[in-house]
């Protein structure tokens, strides 16, 4: 089954420094723009964190301080980046809860707005999760029966993803191949912010979905313990994240 598309639609993937959405920083990102003729076309780029890269984090994706001395900030290509995801929708593995957060406090460091309004967001990781709970390289076995050769390389990771939901669309045939349904699919959750820190409940409204007040109202939080809000705002969340807390916040404050 063919992906059927109202406009472009960008998958990509990241390489960071480590797994800290509002510290760590982009090593490698690759992107597949693809339009609704069909038509693919593939950049990538390294790119110098301005922070050592662990050992550890190297072992995984190959990326060594070396390897990126030598190559261009985010800041410096942030534009052109901009520029080609610009007016697309937004797919990938894990990419609501860590690419997508990751990509936007990089564009915020670098002084650019990443709109987010309007664009539909496919997760791949969730759509399989949600049929058959595996790994990125068990899925590209599964769907594709290709072995992910060069695992952790952010091309290499982004091609199999696109593979990968062709082959899901085509396996499940209760997917739908729109754009439309598969965002709803892939965010069936209701999260108010992309790190799922709240979610809405079956009224619609916003409770948090971490700590000693999950299940909470965030709403009723911010009534009786009035310095939780500023300690989320110091603390190591995520900006979008911030900032949805931050529009709750302000209509709290309104009510009064």
């Amino acid at each position: 089954m063919l992906l059927t598309l109202s406009r472009a639609i960008s998958f990509f993937d990241l390489e960071t420094t480590g797994v800290k959405i509002n510290h760590d920083r982009i090593v490698e990102i690759s992107i597949l723009r693809l339009q609704p003729n069909g038509n693919k076309t593939t950049k990538t780029w390294r790119v110098n964190p301005e922070m050592p890269i662990p050992e550890e984090v190297s072992k995984l994706h190959g990326i060594y301080d070396k390897d990126v001395a030598n190559e261009p900030t985010f800041k410096m290509i942030a534009p052109e980046i901009n520029q080609f995801m610009h007016d697309t929708d937004l797919a990938g593995y894990n990419s609501t809860k860590f690419d997508i957060p990751v990509l936007m406090e990089e564009f915020n460091r670098a002084g650019l707005v990443f709109e987010m309004k309007g664009r539909k967001l496919v997760d791949v990781q969730h759509i399989f999760f949600q049929m058959e709970k595996r790994t990125l390289a068990a899925a590209y076995k599964f769907y594709c029966d290709k072995n992910l050769d060069n695992a952790h390389s952010a091309e290499a990771d982004v091609t199999a993803t696109f593979e990968i939901l062709e082959a899901q669309l085509n396996r499940y045939s209760d997917i739908m191949p729109d754009i439309n349904s598969l965002h709803e699919f892939c965010n069936s959750n209701k999260n108010v912010d992309l790190a799922a820190r709240m979610v809405y409940n079956d009224k619609n409204q916003a409770v948090f979905n971490f700590g000693k007040y999950k299940g909470r109202l965030v709403e009723d939080v911010f009534k009786t313990d009035t310095g939780y809000y500023d300690w989320m705002m110091k603390g190591e969340f995520p900006m979008n994240t911030k900032q949805k807390l931050t529009e709750i916040y302000t209509r709290n404050i309104l009510k009064k």
